[in-house]
């Protein structure tokens, strides 16, 4: 089955064109700019990239751009839209609505517009991208993966905070996590590696310029880093991740913020970039480090000293460890965090070997970069959400079609 997936942000649209039967990307591309001027990158195997510069006003254009491309004689892969057979969509929030992916129909459209509060910079380019593909490309089932619904396992214990049960009730507050296609399948390699799930206790890191951390027991996520929103957990690249809750008030007191400006500050302004003064991007504080630059170390020491205590906590709570993984933008390219993270762990059985692990960067395969004499095996497995996605969307349509 050839099935497009889709990722919509606030002026992009990512595409991946699969072929299901051999799981083969045919082709992928970015719609940019959305709303702006408009520009469409567009790559497959064994050709130049195309590249143009094209209107799009908003998320439809963006949709008929990208379709136009596709079955383009000059440089698409398609001859027309009828040998798309389905749409996947990732979305980064389904509140408590959601446990699994789903086919779109009025109803699920109605609860994601729900979720608007949780993810307001995500699910409103969502719900346009949907409309775009429904517009484009009419009668064509569409499938929701939820970034959400893997965890919606954890215990309730877990997932509620200890503010008064009303609050909940009424407004949903609650622990959702985030990056659960990317947990999901990450930790899905690890159970096919180790040749089970059931009684395995894995812990996946999932570390990029969002970051996430996620214990996964038996296959199901028991506890995961990221709460109500992507804003908890562990430092990140503009995000402060967890921190104590009356600094919040104590900031807005002070310099005067809105509860809109204060959102923005955490969101935007603090994290890697927030305590170095410099920059989001690790590999721009590496250089700093390596220079000298003492802010610069001291945010990457918070950031590794953090992903040290998550694992030691959900090993904790597990009650064991069979396997840590690494996945993501840090995670499977920078490995002096990995190595940081991993350093002083020989309680817990975990042990990196050092020349495996400072070569593993930029790798498409799974790599193993544990010592032969650690407890604990340690591997960078390279994320594929839009697979899937893909795999999701076929399963539910071809179930559709029997």
């Amino acid at each position: 089955m050839k099935v497009l997936v889709v990722n919509a942000g606030s002026s992009s649209l990512k595409y991946q064109l699969f072929d299901t039967s051999d799981n083969s990307v045919i082709a992928k591309g970015n719609c940019e700019r959305i709303g702006i001027d408009g520009r469409i990158t567009h790559k497959m195997s064994g050709r130049d990239d195309y590249k143009a510069d094209l209107p799009m006003y908003n998320h439809t254009e963006a949709v008929k751009v990208l379709i136009a491309t596709l079955t383009s004689p000059e440089v698409g892969c398609i001859a027309d839209m009828s040998e798309i057979e389905a749409v996947g969509h990732r979305i980064v929030h389904g509140g408590a609505y959601f446990s699994q992916s789903m086919l779109v129909n009025d109803d699920v459209v109605a609860k994601l517009r729900l979720c608007n509060d949780f993810a307001p910079l995500h699910t409103g380019p969502h719900l346009m991208g949907i409309d775009g593909c429904t517009e484009a490309m009419p009668g064509t089932p569409q499938v929701l993966v939820f970034d959400t619904a893997f965890h919606q396992t954890m215990p309730d214990y877990a997932w509620m905070y200890p503010i008064s049960y009303d609050m909940y009730e009424k407004y949903g507050i609650r622990r959702y996590g985030a990056h659960g296609t990317s947990h999901r399948y990450v930790a899905g390699e690890m159970c096919r590696i180790l040749g089970r799930t059931e009684g395995t206790k894995i812990i996946t890191c999932h570390l990029g310029n969002g970051s996430s951390i996620s214990a996964v027991k038996d296959g199901r996520v028991i506890d995961t880093s990221m709460g109500f929103t992507p804003l908890d957990g562990v430092e990140m690249g503009t995000r402060c991740g967890s921190i104590d809750p009356a600094i919040v008030p104590f900031i807005m007191e002070r310099e005067g913020f809105t509860p809109q400006r204060m959102s923005e500050y955490m969101n935007k302004e603090c994290g890697l970039a927030g305590v170095s003064g410099l920059s989001s991007d690790c590999r721009d504080l590496d250089d700093a480090v390596k220079a000298g630059n003492e802010r610069a170390k001291l945010a990457v020491d918070i950031l590794t000293y953090q992903i040290k205590k998550y694992i030691g906590s959900y090993t904790a709570a597990m009650n064991g460890l069979d396997a840590l993984v690494f996945t993501a933008g840090i995670g499977e390219n920078r490995d002096e965090i990995r190595a940081a993270a991993c350093a002083d762990m020989d309680f817990f059985g975990i042990k990196l070997d050092a020349e495996i692990n400072a070569k593993t960067r930029l790798q498409s395969d799974i790599v193993k970069i544990s010592a032969a004499d650690s407890k604990v095996p340690v591997y960078v497995i390279p994320t594929n959400e839009e697979l899937v996605i893909a795999n999701d969307t076929a399963a539910i349509v071809g179930a559709m079609k029997k």
